[in-house]
């Protein structure tokens, strides 16, 4: 039997950054260290909006003389674009691959190191262990069982993973809303990149009061509603999978509906918060999923 399961992410696309100024490029934009990456890992990573509101989300790993980063397929065009926005004259070159993996070994630890013309990729608790997937094209090539991708975003609302365009609006949100904070998706000691003051100023004042958890509804839910508590609406619902799902949370109206004792509902269906295994804020409703 198969060690692991991968799933073709028909969604997900493969940008290839290349050339001598490719990592300085990177690196005065994008949220995390490339630095990071140095040992063949992926990190996880967003490129902000001078407000500090999320563009892009996605993952980068070295490969040769430069960088693969994983993204929307939606937004690949739109992030090839941006890069070039900011390149002015640095020697680096751009261009869009190919749809990329997931791989798992029945874990909730991240899976990460892709092969140079196959990405297996999406987010993992943690973004720091790796599987190796030399020279793989297919899901067969990485000698995996086939996963379908209803069942990689069943594992990622499970482990309470965001995905950009899913669980919350590009340029609408702030890392700390999507768990970049949580999820190893943004380095506040590595210095300047676009939107860095707004967001290092809300991780040292603790003002983030939006969060993306996990949500259980006594009926299967549909994504798009909004959760509400005594007349107040508490966030949407994003990402779901039966009765689970992933919200966009206020977690001050939560606290303050918990404390009235006010339950939480969406069209009628009675939902309970969780609080991630790997989230280090309280969720007021919230058991460890």
């Amino acid at each position: 039997m198969s060690h692991c399961r991968a799933a073709l992410l028909s969604d997900r696309s493969v940008l290839r950054v290349t050339g001598p100024d490719a990592h300085k490029l990177l690196q005065g934009v994008i949220t995390n260290n490339l630095d990071r990456t140095q040992d063949g890992a992926a990190i996880h990573a967003g490129l902000l909006s001078p407000q500090g509101k999320i563009l892009f989300d996605f993952f980068v790993v070295t490969a040769g003389d430069g960088y693969l980063i994983e993204v929307s397929r939606e937004k690949a065009a739109e992030l090839v674009k941006r890069l070039g926005f900011y390149r002015l004259r640095a020697k680096v070159e751009i261009a869009e691959l190919r749809s990329s993996a997931w791989p798992r070994r029945g874990t909730a630890r991240p899976i990460r190191r892709p092969a140079p013309s196959l990405m297996p990729i999406r987010g993992w608790p943690r973004l720091e262990s790796a599987c190796c997937c030399q020279a793989a094209t297919t899901v067969a090539d990485l000698g995996c069982e086939p996963a379908s991708e209803d069942d990689y975003h069943a594992m990622r609302i499970k482990l309470g993973v965001p995905e950009g365009g899913r669980d919350y609006a590009f340029g609408d949100a702030f890392p700390h809303d999507a768990l970049f904070d949580q999820l190893n998706g943004v380095d506040f000691k590595k210095g300047c990149f676009v939107g860095q003051e707004v967001v290092s100023r809300m991780q040292h004042r603790g003002t983030a009061r939006k969060r993306i958890v996990p949500v259980e509804g006594d009926a299967p839910l549909q994504s798009g509603g909004e959760i509400e508590a005594g007349g107040l609406p508490i966030g949407p619902i994003g990402s779901v999978n039966g009765i689970f799902g992933l919200a966009l949370v206020r977690l001050d109206r939560v606290e303050d509906a918990v404390a009235k004792g006010n339950p939480l509902a969406v069209d009628g269906t009675r939902v309970t918060l969780r609080r991630p295994s790997f989230a280090t804020f309280d969720v007021p409703t919230g058991v460890p999923a």
